[in-house]
Order: C-alpha cells, then sequence, then structure tokens
C-alpha cells in the first residue's frame, strides 16, 4: 500500500522526468534554431569571427584580402585641417550674392564663437568648369581644372562644431579620443604591398601639426603596429640613420641580429609581442635602406618640381607642401597601402590653418595659395602615371562655415550641418555632384550624410564591408562608422 510520502516522491519523480523532457526539448529546438542560424550566417559570410582579419603577428604588414573585389589598393587623403568654408570653394550659392549684407530671417543670434551677423556673399567668384558646367570657385583655379574628374558630396553633416572632436569624428567615427583612425583600420584589415614602407604614413604640414594631432593616425585599441607613421619631406622618420658606423658595419650588425632574433624567436615559439617587437625592428631596418632613397625629392625631375610648385620661391610653406604631395605620390607608387596628407596645422586664429572666424578672405588667399597647385599637380602626376586606376584619392575637411559673418568680422563661424568633401579616381563615378545644403549653404536638405557614411563609402572602394570590420573593445563590437554606415552609392563608378 502506497504512503503519503512515497505518493509525493512519486508525484516528485514523475514531475522532474516531465521537466526533463521539456528541458531536453526545448533545448534542442533551440540548438536546432543555432545551427540553422549559423549556416545561413555562414553562407553570407557573416559569422562573427569573421569580421575581422588574421594576423600574423610576426608579419602585421603582410597583404591580406578583402571582403570582396576592391576598386582601389591604396589611398591619399589631403586633410585640409581647421574646416574650409564650402561657401569659397566647391557649394555654389547665388542666393547668397543676392542676400549679401541682410540679417539672415529666422537665424540665430548666437553662434558658436557669438553673435551671428548678416549674411555675407562668397568671398571669390564662381564661374562654370569643364564638361559638366560645375560651379567652383576662382580661390582654387588648379583644382576647379580637374572638376571633371572628382564626385563632390555637399551633404555631410558632423556631429561637433568644435575643430578637435570633429577632426576626430572625420578620422575616427568617434568624437572622443582613443578610436582607431581610418588608416589604422584599412591597414589592420588589409596590410601593406610593400614591407620597405610604414603600411600607413601621415604627413603634417610643414607649418606643424592638427589640433587633436597624433589621434587623426592613431590606432586607438587596435594593435599599435596599425597607427601611422609620421613623416615629411622636411623631417624624415626619427633616428632612422645609424650614427657612426659605415653602411657595412650596420649590414652586418643587422645580419647578426637576425640570426639572433631567429634563435630567440624559436626558444619562445608562440610569443606573439616577441614577434611583433622583432617585426618593427626589421621594418625599421630595412627602412634605413629604402628612406634615403624615397626621401630624396630633389632626384625629380625638375618638370615635376615646377608642376607641383616645389621650387616656388617665392613662397616657403608651398614649395615645402608640394613636396611633401610629391612624397605622397612616391609612398603609393612603392606600395604604401594609406597616405594622410594634411593642409593646415594648430589652432592659430586662421594663420596656419582655414579656421576664417575674422578675416576669411585675406587668410584664405595665404591657404589656397599653399594648397591648390600642389594638390592638382599631385592627382595629375597619378593620372599621368596610371595610378589613379588602383588609387583613391580623398579631399576632406572636419565640417563647414555659416552663410553668414560674425558680428562685427570678417569671417564665418563653425558650421556642421552642411558641408563638402570629394572622392576622385579608382572606383569613383567621375564628374558627380551629390547632396545638397539649402539656397543659402547653410543646413544639408537632399541626400543628408552623416560622415559615417563617407567613410563607409571609402572601406567599399577598398572592398572592404564597414559592418563586417569590427574589433571587440570592452565588450562592444566597435566600427569604424558605428552603428551607422551606409554606402553613398552615387559616388561609384
Amino acid at each position: 500500500m502506497m504512503t503519503k510520502d512515497s505518493s509525493v516522491e512519486g508525484q516528485r519523480e514523475s514531475g522532474e522526468r516531465s521537466s526533463d523532457r521539456r528541458c531536453f526539448l526545448a533545448d534542442n529546438a533551440t540548438a536546432l534554431g543555432s545551427i540553422a542560424l549559423a549556416s545561413l550566417l555562414g553562407g553570407d559570410g557573416l559569422h562573427a569571427e569573421e569580421t575581422g582579419p588574421v594576423i600574423d603577428p610576426a608579419q602585421p604588414y603582410a597583404p591580406r584580402q578583402p571582403h570582396f573585389q576592391a576598386k582601389a589598393k591604396n589611398v591619399i587623403v589631403i586633410f585640409c585641417a581647421g574646416a574650409v568654408s564650402q561657401l569659397e570653394t566647391w557649394d555654389y550659392k547665388p542666393e547668397l550674392i543676392k542676400w549679401d549684407d541682410k540679417p539672415l530671417p529666422g537665424g540665430p543670434a548666437v553662434t558658436f564663437q557669438g553673435p551671428a551677423g548678416n549674411l555675407a556673399r562668397p568671398q571669390y567668384a564662381f564661374r562654370q568648369r569643364g564638361q559638366t558646367g560645375k560651379w567652383v570657385s576662382d580661390m582654387i583655379p588648379h583644382l576647379a581644372e580637374l572638376t571633371d574628374d572628382i564626385a563632390f558630396v555637399h551633404s555631410l553633416t558632423s556631429k561637433s562644431n568644435t575643430h578637435g572632436p570633429a577632426e576626430n569624428f572625420l578620422s575616427t567615427g568617434f568624437v572622443l579620443d582613443g578610436f582607431p583612425s581610418l588608416g589604422s583600420w584599412v591597414t589592420y584589415a588589409l596590410g601593406s604591398e610593400s614591407q620597405e614602407l610604414p603600411a600607413y604614413v601621415a604627413i603634417p604640414d610643414p607649418r606643424g601639426v592638427p589640433q587633436n594631432g597624433a589621434n587623426n593616425w592613431g590606432a586607438g585599441f587596435l594593435p599599435a603596429a596599425f597607427q601611422g607613421t609620421t613623416m615629411s619631406s622636411k623631417s624624415p622618420v626619427r633616428h632612422l640613420v645609424a650614427q657612426g658606423v659605415t653602411s657595412g658595419e650596420n649590414r652586418a650588425a643587422r645580419l647578426l641580429l637576425d640570426k639572433m632574433n631567429a634563435r630567440h624567436l624559436a626558444a619562445n615559439p608562440g610569443n606573439s609581442n616577441l614577434a611583433a617587437r622583432i617585426a618593427s625592428y626589421e621594418l625599421a631596418a630595412r627602412m634605413q635602406l629604402s628612406m634615403p632613397e624615397l626621401n630624396d625629392i630633389d632626384s625629380e625631375p625638375a618638370h615635376v618640381l615646377r608642376m607641383y610648385g616645389a621650387d616656388d620661391p617665392q613662397n616657403a610653406d608651398k614649395a615645402a607642401f608640394a613636396r611633401n604631395c610629391i612624397l605622397a605620390r612616391r609612398l603609393v607608387e612603392r606600395g604604401v597601402r594609406f597616405v594622410q596628407l594634411f593642409n593646415g596645422a594648430y589652432a592659430s586664429g586662421g594663420k596656419l590653418n582655414w579656421d576664417g572666424h575674422n578675416a576669411l578672405k585675406e587668410q584664405y588667399d595665404v591657404h589656397a595659395e599653399i594648397m591648390d597647385q600642389p594638390a592638382a599637380a599631385l592627382i595629375r602626376d597619378l593620372k599621368q602615371r596610371g595610378l589613379m586606376d588602383e588609387t583613391l584619392v580623398v579631399w576632406c575637411t572636419e565640417f563647414g562655415r555659416m552663410p553668414f559673418f560674425q558680428k562685427g568680422a570678417k569671417g564665418r563661424d563653425h558650421n556642421p550641418d552642411g558641408f563638402t568633401c570629394w572622392l576622385t579616381g579608382a572606383g569613383v563615378k567621375p564628374g558627380v555632384s551629390h547632396g545638397m545644403t539649402d539656397e543659402l549653404g547653410q543646413k544639408a536638405v537632399e541626400n543628408v550624410h552623416p560622415l559615417y557614411h563617407f567613410n563607409a563609402t571609402i572601406l567599399h572602394l577598398l572592398g572592404l564591408d564597414y559592418d563586417r570590420l569590427s574589433f571587440q573593445h570592452n565588450g562592444i563590437q566597435r566600427r569604424l562608422t558605428n552603428v551607422e554606415g551606409k554606402i553613398i552609392p552615387d559616388v561609384l563608378a
């Protein structure tokens, strides 16, 4: 006869068996669903482990395959620090001429640096250029001649109206410090065709570094090997040349060190930090041989120096920037993946960069003279050498300028709500003007694109999926384009 206790125990065992069956069926259903999901993701190439490249620490710069067929193999970014006014360069607004010196109806009373003044016409004449008839400013006559080759994006927006955070946002996709730069993401993903030179080179303006300095070419939380190496035609890589030894002695010492390093690495297999350090020293040793020839700008033919303006005896800053442009071309010729070429230095009241608050016309006369001819010559030179078939050239600035002058001044305040950057070269549709600001050039109103979209398009041209290129940091899968990436298809060939 079953007692009360035995009855309860039987019910408990029966309930546990039922619970076990339910758990088994539920677990199986989840597992089967997971297997199906994994299969679907795998078929689309979207497994999480595929977001980052497999990197050999002993060869961090070895070339790696893109996610899909690339249009461009390497990139030159011309970064104009200080926020170039779109209204004096690429974005023609005839209404500004009509409304010159009149108040903006319903406009802001105060902007970034103080009270707003009246609307101000473009400070340079515009005229139509090339087969497209694109209206471009007389301020930049050399670049204006190339507009048929360029894809303009007139409707970009930034998340900051302050130079430092806006430089961060343009270069890294975040306004805060500590995130990887575009060049670091690219070289992390693709490595480099050159094993004699750095994969990523940043060339500061001869007048100084941009406001946020090394954040613009820093590796952030990516491996340090992928940060940019700074150099210029004026200042080659520091501490590279061996002092007090002959070239033969230097070569013999390197051979001995190679043998010792190989022996030490064999005794410590699997030590990725050691392998990475040895790789960086070996690159430095190879650079001792390649850098002197690379930096010999004077070996260029006289007509090339003249085309860039590198022989200009009247303007030392222009000549120095021109030599940096030649250096950029020589770097991509030798397989360097990513070159960041800066025009404009640190905050200086607009005297050393494009920050035209108080005397825009007077200061832009200076900056345009330095930038225009060398930058245009760089594009022409790449084209005549056949390098534009594989090189993407990007012209960018951190934000734009307001359509009115600041009260009591002859300059324009910061404007993150609508500005222009452009692309030319490999994979770019030429002669395109995409997006639009309002009739006064203050705000993007058609095909509005945060800078995430501009960077996503650059990655796409390099054969990289902006969603798949990620790196886990502090438990978050980080991307250059955050979660807001989108390609701008109208600028793609």
